[in-house]
């Protein structure tokens, strides 16, 4: 074998029969991988080649790299999903062979050189692009010695041994994820090679099936481990779980460094650079919940030293690094690839200090500091400020301003921008701050700080605007945002119950259908979906006149009766009559219900049990709505600011009733009658619902508040509304005995319904359905004293809940259900003073009359709220 390979790609064969590889195809030995990685080399032949590989978690791909680095032909290893970079470095470099699959997928290796056009050093084994520079003629150069010295590294301080098995969770062409595949190969170890995202159950499926033994991971990675419930998985042969491409908040180590020792297995936090071949750091496991802050340790063979740096304090140097990983340098051309070692020690860029334990902490990023107004600012502790108010948000510097996107922040801009101006001493206009539902990152995961400048920028988004700006327009008129992106979705704009009717009616008309999940999906994954409609002759006319209108500014202030009209025009047009829709279960309870409890007062007809169903509903939209993957943080601010547009509207009116009539108490204007009202013949009990939805949300909203609490919830999704069901059945059957003076009217007897509702919206299988189903058939009866109408309505109407998500309509039913459902809490509110004045002799006028006034009282609430932004 020639001397300049790689030891632990051309040694395979030495582990013999142990698993190398487990693929979706199947096993492989290392005896098999060794003799695939032979014929591959034999095909690429004696003479030193540049091969371009597109980077992919698959067999193929390993394969040819593992032939290459065998003989000695360097490798540039380009991400295999990226069709731009491909070309680009092609173009480049002009590399001598490409590997990579052909349109059909098939692997192909193409030799566009018999003899290698380059200078080739003979050190040079792989080209990688340098973090965030993906696309980037400058790559980093490393050589057979880098690569297993940093192999050999990692497995030693790891403990791998050829028992383990590891997941392939990152990409190929990332350093970390080829670090992974590089230190188990050169131990004998198993490779579970898998391109499935962690967020895929199917991926826990091969895990658990592989036995696999070790799991990688950067920041976003446990982002994904919280949303599908790492912790309460089942992992029995898991030993380790490693962290390294970016900080990981210092909570969030010490709750998996915890985590890993209840459950038997180790949490490494490391720190690398691409520079490094990969690793130059690590925290050993004992130590994570101690020094969550730092990154610990040279790796075995490595060395550190700080180094001062000019405008920096003591506290803050350069940190330096040097061992046999070291890159050779950097190539920014090909030309480059004939030069040996230009760099003997690395300059990370990172500031540092070591702490009196001898372990070194990152406190900052040198070349992240910028000049803005003359002030020097750090990024970096810009986004650990905003952290520390519970915005997960990333920062950089852009010219004279500084750019931030925020996680799920849409309704906070001007606050962040405060903090952020506050924080830096800058003046609030030289912050640029855009809320988005999903924070732009690299294929990596790493932070995009590009995309970052590029999204703050207002001009730019104008000038070139994307595929789904009728969707962004629709979503910015709904949420009256002034900036809305195809990664925002309802969910993480703060939607609520309030707004989700008109914008699922309007989308369902845009798109044609939607999906169940589309008020968490983003506006890209929606914009997927449509398809144009055949152009009726009309509609071509009536677009062509407005054409000129087309390209006009976003509205920034929506049309607060547009539903009610839209409705009124639906219903004249004969087409319309032949769409056929769905609407959700909850769209439809809501409507009928309102009409149902009005016409039932006015005694037009009676059909009672509504108002209960629709408490169930209120808990199935607050588990839909509310409890989000947002923050802890930032889910109690949006339920405060939910209660808000619930509790004041409601508050307003009520007081204006107590003061115009002799029917209300002061209580029911501050929504307490049922802590202090008493049994009359007057109305003081008409407003039950509303306090005790208003109740069920504060209790909720302070409950949450408490981390251990939102924790639980997020852990056991359908286990704590049940049991919340459970404990809300003590008031039901009042097993206290405090005897509730409206027994079923108390919200203390009716919060069974909602944690009801909460369950059926997190129920996720037919047995858990059956459950809340034998449960409704249980505790309802004896709720109505001799009303078996009544508790029919209400057992009925939440069974649909449970089990039916949608029903089918015709378009005018679902835009007069639209407006009415949309108005709901408005009719209920407001009916109680309208009706009275015309139910003697004009019943039916009564009803519309009522719905009539809470559709408008509905549309000035929408437009206070949307002058007033803290609504």
């Amino acid at each position: 074998m020639p001397p300049d390979s790689v030891p632990f790609a051309r040694e395979l064969a030495a582990h013999g029969e142990r698993l190398a590889l487990i693929t979706p195809e199947g096993e492989l030995s290392y005896r098999e991988l060794a003799e695939r990685v032979a014929a591959t080399a034999e095909r690429l032949g004696p003479v030193r080649r540049l091969v371009l590989l597109a980077g992919a978690n698959r067999t193929d791909a390993l394969v040819t790299h593992l032939a290459a680095l065998s003989v000695g032909h360097p490798v540039l290893l380009v991400p295999g999903d990226n069709e731009s970079t491909i070309r680009s470095l092609t173009q480049a470099y002009a590399p001598d062979v490409v590997a990579r699959p052909d349109a059909g997928g098939v692997w192909t290796i193409h030799e566009r050189h018999r003899e290698s056009v380059h200078t080739l050093h003979p050190d040079l084994a792989l080209l990688l692009s340098t973090s965030g520079s993906t696309g980037s003629p400058k790559l980093v150069r490393l050589s057979q010695e880098n690569l297993q010295a940093n192999a050999d590294s990692i497995a030693t301080y790891l403990g791998i041994d050829d028992t383990d098995r590891a997941a392939t969770t990152l990409p190929m062409h990332y350093c970390y994820g080829l670090s992974v595949i590089h230190s188990h190969l050169a131990r004998g170890a198993g490779l579970v090679l898998t391109e499935r995202s962690v967020s895929d159950p199917a991926f826990w499926e091969e895990f658990r099936a592989a036995r696999a033994t070790s799991l990688a991971g950067v920041p976003y990675s446990f982002d994904l481990l919280d949303r599908v419930g790492f912790e309460r998985m089942e992992l029995p042969h898991l030993r380790r779980v490693t962290q390294a491409g970016g900080r990981l908040a210092p909570e969030r180590v010490v709750r998996y460094a915890e985590l890993g020792r209840r459950s038997g297995w180790e949490f490494v936090v490391m720190y690398g650079q691409t520079e490094a071949t990969a690793r130059m750091a690590y925290l050993p496991p004992h130590l994570a919940a101690r020094h969550p802050g730092t990154v610990g340790v040279p790796i075995p063979g490595g060395s550190f030293r700080l180094r001062p740096v000019d405008g920096h304090g003591p506290d803050a140097r350069e940190l330096v690094y040097s061992g046999p990983n070291v890159m050779l340098g950097y190539a920014r051309d090909p030309a480059d690839l004939a030069l040996g070692r230009t760099v003997q020690e690395l300059h990370t860029g990172d500031l540092a200090r070591r702490t009196p334990d001898g372990l070194y902490e990152i406190v900052g990023r040198r070349a992240r500091f910028a000049k803005i107004l003359g002030l020097r600012i750090d990024p970096q502790r810009v986004e650990t400020v905003l952290e520390q108010h519970g915005v997960t948000a990333y920062c950089a510097a852009d010219g004279e301003a500084l750019a931030v996107c925020a996680l799920g922040a849409a309704g906070e801009v001007t606050r962040i921008q405060r903090l952020v101006a506050a924080e830096c001493g800058l003046p609030a206009r030289t912050v640029r701050v855009r809320g988005l539902a999903r924070l732009p990152r690299l294929a990596t995961g790493k932070p995009d700080y590009e995309a970052v400048r590029r999204l703050t920028r207002p001009a730019e988004e104008e000038a070139a605007p994307a595929p789904g700006k009728d969707l962004r327009r629709l979503y910015a008129e709904i949420f009256d945002r002034a900036y809305v992106t195809e990664d925002s979705s309802f969910v993480g704009l703060g939607g609520d119950s309030l707004c989700y009717v008109e914008l699922s009616l309007r989308l369902e008309e845009a798109l044609g259908r939607l999906p169940a999940d589309w008020h968490t999906s983003t506006i890209r994954e929606l914009q997927a979906l449509a398809a144009p409609a055949p152009e009726r002759p009309d509609e071509r006319k009536e677009r062509d006149q407005h054409d000129d209108h087309r390209d006009a500014p976003e509205p920034r202030r929506a049309r607060p009766a547009a539903g009610l009209q839209k409705a009124l025009r639906s219903w004249t047009t004969v087409d319309s009559w032949r769409t056929f829709r769905t609407l959700e279960t909850g769209i439809v309870l809501r409507a009928v219900g309102i009409v149902c409890i009005v016409g039932s007062h006015i005694q037009l007809f009676d059909v009672m049990g509504f108002a209960h169903v629709l408490v169930g509903v209120a808990g199935y939209n607050f588990a839909r709505f509310q409890l989000t993957d947002a923050g802890r943080r930032e889910r109690v601010r949006r339920l405060w600011r939910s209660i808000a547009r619930i509790a004041l509207p409601s508050m307003v009116w009520i007081t204006g009733a107590v003061a115009l009539t002799d029917f209300y108490e002061p209580a029911n204007a501050l929504l307490l009658n049922s802590l202090f009202g008493q049994v009359t013949d007057r109305f003081e009990w008409a407003y039950w619902f509303v306090e005790a939805l208003v109740h069920f949300l504060v209790v909720l909203a302070v409950l949450l508040a408490v981390p251990l609490l939102d924790r639980l919830e997020r852990r056991y999704a359908f286990g704590v509304p049940l049991t919340l069901m459970g404990i809300g059945l003590i008031g039901r059957y009042d097993l206290l005995g405090l005897e509730p003076v409206r027994p079923h009217l108390s919200p203390a007897v009716v919060f069974w319904l909602f944690a009801l509702g909460w369950a059926a919206a997190r129920a996720r299988t037919a047995g858990q359905r059956a459950l809340l189903t034998a449960a409704l058939l249980l505790t309802v009866p004896g709720l109505f004293h001799d009303q078996p109408v009544r508790t029919a309505i209400v057992i009925a109407g939440l069974g649909l809940l449970i089990w039916v998500p949608t029903l089918p309509s015709l378009a005018p039913l679902s835009a007069l259900a639209g407006v009415l459902a949309s108005s709901t809490l408005y009719i209920y509110l407001t009916h109680y003073q309208v009706y009275p004045y015309l139910e003697d002799g004009f019943p039916l006028t009564a009803l519309f009359a009522s719905l009539a006034v809470g559709v408008g009282y509905g549309a000035v609430v929408t437009r206070v709220a949307r002058r007033v932004r803290w609504l």
